[in-house]
C-alpha cells in the first residue's frame, strides 16, 4: 500500500526535474531571456557533453556481471513482440515501413535515462538504478541500432525508387560511397553515378552533390530568395513556406537526390546527436518537407517522368501545379500557373508543365514494379551508413566506454582515479538537470504542444501509456517477473516517448509532428500517468 511519505520521496525526485524544464520553457515564452540561437548553444552542450558523460557516469558503475536476466528478458520480449506484431501488419496489411518505425518508437522506446532513473529509484528503491541502466545499455547499444538500420534502409530505397526506378535497380552489383556521405536521410543532397561492366551489372556510386542551392535564373523564375539561417551561416531557400525547398543542380549524368530532411545542419555532429533537439527560430522545426510538397507521405522530391525526365514537386500557396521535368540535361518543358493568374517559366533554359493523371497513374505502376539489389548489397550500403552515423554520436562511444570499464572494473576490481572521476561527476551532476532544462527551451520554440492533431496525438498517447505497459506486462508475466521487478517493469514502460527516436524521426522525415508531440505532450502528461501506475499497482 502507497502511503503519503512514499508519495512524498517520489514528488522529491520528480518535481526538481519537472521545475527545471518549466524554468527553460518560461526563460524563452515568457521572459525572453534566452533567442534561438543561444538555446542552441545550450542544446549543443547537453547533447554532446552532458548526457554522454551522465550515460558514462551510470553505465561504468553498473556491475555487468549481476545483471538481472529475467528482467532484460522481459523487455527484449515485449519489444521483440511489438516488433513481430507491427511486421505482420505492414507486410500482409499493407501497413508499410514508415508507419512500422513509428509505432515502434513510440510504443517501446522510453525516456529511460533522464526520466527512468530517478523515478524508479524514488518509487521502489536504489536497486531499480541497476536495472534501469541495463536497459539503458541495451537501448543504446541495440535498439537505437536497429531503429537506425531501419531509417537508413527506407532511406536507401527512396534513393533506389528515385534514381533506378522499375527493373533496372535489381542489375546493381555494388554500392561505393564516398567518405563524405555519412548517412542517406537526404540532409546532404545526394547524387549517384553508374557504371556498367562486361557483365550488364551496374556499379553505383553515390557521393555529395556539388551544387545544393538552386540556380539563379531559376530563383528569380519561382520566387525562390536567399534568407540567412540564424544556426548556420548556410543559406535557406524557402518557396514561401517556413523550410527549406528541395535542392536543384544542374549537371550532365549526374541527378540531386532530392529529398530533404527538416532541418540544416549546425555542424558536423549535428545529424547524429542522439540527445540533440536542435530549437530553431523558424516557425515549425518539423515536417517541413510535408510543407513544402503538400503531402504527409514524406515522398522524395524527385520522381520520374514517363519521358525519362525527372519532376520536381514544389508547393506553395502562391504557385498552383507548379511541376519541372527535366527531359534532358539542363532543359525542361511545360508551364505552370500562380494563383493570381501570372504564368512563370516562358523561354529560359527551365520551364514547366502540370503533370496529367496519365502520367500520375503511369508512375504508380512503374512504382508497383520497382525492384531492389540483391540482399547482399543492400544489406552492405545500409551497414556502412548505420557505422558512419554511429561514429559520428557521442553517445555511441560513452556507452560502449561505460560498458568497458564497467567490464574491466567489476571484474579485477579496480576502481577510477580520483582525478579523473571528479571530472566525470562535476558534468554528470548536470546532466539530468541540463537535459530537462534543454527539454523546456524546445518546448518553448516550437508553435504547438499538440503538432500532429489532437486524434493523432490521443492515439499516440494510449500507444505509448496504455499498449506499451500492457505488452511488457504479459512479457515480464511470461518469463517470471514477480513483486517489486514486475512493478518497476512495468512503470518504466509507462515512461514518456524517449529524445532519441524523435531525433531520428526529425532527421529522416518521417512522422516527426507525432514524435515531436510524443517528447513535448507525453512528458507533460507523463507523472501523472506513472503515479497513477505506481499507486495502482501498490495495491
Amino acid at each position: 500500500m502507497i502511503n503519503l511519505d512514499d508519495f512524498y520521496k517520489v514528488m522529491c525526485a520528480m518535481v526538481p526535474l519537472y521545475f527545471a524544464m518549466f524554468v527553460a520553457y518560461g526563460s524563452v515564452k515568457w521572459w525572453k531571456i534566452f533567442s534561438p540561437e543561444q538555446c542552441s548553444g545550450i542544446n549543443r552542450f547537453v547533447a554532446v557533453f552532458a548526457v554522454p558523460v551522465l550515460s558514462f557516469h551510470f553505465i561504468s558503475q553498473n556491475n555487468p556481471y549481476k545483471m538481472d536476466l529475467k528482467f532484460i528478458l522481459a523487455d527484449t520480449l515485449s519489444k521483440l513482440i511489438v516488433l513481430l506484431l507491427l511486421s505482420i501488419w505492414a507486410i500482409f496489411l499493407n501497413g508499410g515501413l514508415d508507419w512500422l518505425i513509428t509505432l515502434f518508437s513510440v510504443a517501446t522506446l522510453p525516456n529511460t535515462l533522464v526520466m527512468g532513473i530517478p523515478l524508479l529509484r524514488a518509487m521502489y528503491g536504489d536497486f531499480t538504478e541497476s536495472l534501469m541502466v541495463q536497459l539503458v545499455v541495451l537501448q543504446c547499444i541495440i535498439w537505437y541500432t536497429l531503429l537506425l538500420f531501419l531509417f537508413e534502409y527506407r532511406a536507401a530505397t527512396l534513393l533506389i525508387r528515385d534514381q533506378f526506378p522499375g527493373p533496372t535497380a535489381a542489375s546493381i552489383s555494388k554500392f561505393e560511397i564516398d567518405g563524405d556521405v555519412i548517412s542517406l536521410d537526404g540532409r546532404d543532397p545526394l547524387r549517384t553515378e553508374s557504371e556498367i561492366d562486361a557483365n550488364g551489372r551496374i556499379r553505383v556510386r553515390i557521393r555529395r552533390s556539388t551544387s545544393t542551392a538552386p540556380d539563379s535564373t531559376l530563383s528569380s523564375s519561382i520566387g525562390i530568395t536567399p534568407r540567412p539561417s540564424n544556426l548556420s551561416g548556410a543559406e535557406i531557400y524557402s518557396i514561401n513556406t517556413p523550410g527549406p525547398p528541395p535542392e536543384v543542380a544542374f549537371g550532365n549524368a549526374d541527378v540531386t537526390f532530392g529529398y530533404r530532411s527538416t532541418s540544416p545542419h549546425l555542424s558536423g555532429y549535428a545529424s547524429s546527436d542522439a540527445y540533440s533537439l536542435q530549437p530553431t527560430p523558424r516557425r515549425s522545426n518539423f515536417n517541413e518537407l510535408d510543407t513544402i510538397m503538400g503531402t504527409t507521405a514524406n515522398t522524395p522530391v524527385w520522381v520520374r517522368s514517363p519521358a525519362g525526365g525527372r519532376i520536381l514537386r514544389p508547393h506553395s500557396p502562391a504557385i498552383s501545379g507548379l511541376k519541372m521535368v527535366w527531359d534532358s540535361p539542363g532543359k525542361c518543358q511545360g508551364v505552370g500557373q500562380r494563383q493570381d493568374g501570372k504564368d512563370v517559366g516562358g523561354e529560359k533554359d527551365i520551364s514547366f508543365r502540370i503533370k496529367t493523371e496519365e502520367e500520375d497513374l503511369k508512375l504508380n505502376k512503374t512504382a508497383s514494379n520497382q525492384e531492389m539489389p540483391g540482399a547482399l548489397v543492400l544489406v552492405r550500403l545500409i551497414l556502412i551508413m548505420v557505422g558512419r552515423k554511429l561514429s559520428r554520436n557521442p553517445n555511441t562511444y560513452s556507452s560502449i566506454l561505460g560498458l568497458l570499464w564497467s567490464l574491466i572494473s567489476f571484474r579485477w576490481d579496480v576502481g577510477m582515479p580520483s582525478l579523473i572521476k571528479s571530472s566525470i561527476k562535476i558534468i554528470s551532476d548536470a546532466g539530468l538537470g541540463m537535459a530537462m532544462f534543454s527539454l523546456g527551451l524546445f518546448m518553448a520554440l516550437q508553435p504547438r504542444i499538440i503538432a500532429c492533431g489532437a486524434k493523432m496525438a490521443v492515439l499516440g498517447m494510449l500507444i505509448r501509456f496504455v499498449s506499451g505497459p500492457t505488452l511488457m506486462s504479459a512479457a515480464s508475466v511470461a518469463v517470471g517477473l514477480r513483486g517489486v521487478q514486475l512493478r518497476t517493469a512495468i512503470v518504466q514502460a509507462a515512461l514518456p516517448q524517449g529524445i532519441v527516436p524523435f531525433v531520428f524521426a526529425r532527421e529522416y522525415g518521417l512522422h516527426p509532428d507525432i514524435l515531436s508531440t510524443g517528447v513535448i505532450f507525453g512528458m507533460l502528461v507523463s507523472l501523472p500517468v506513472t503515479l497513477l501506475y505506481y499507486i495502482f499497482l501498490g495495491l
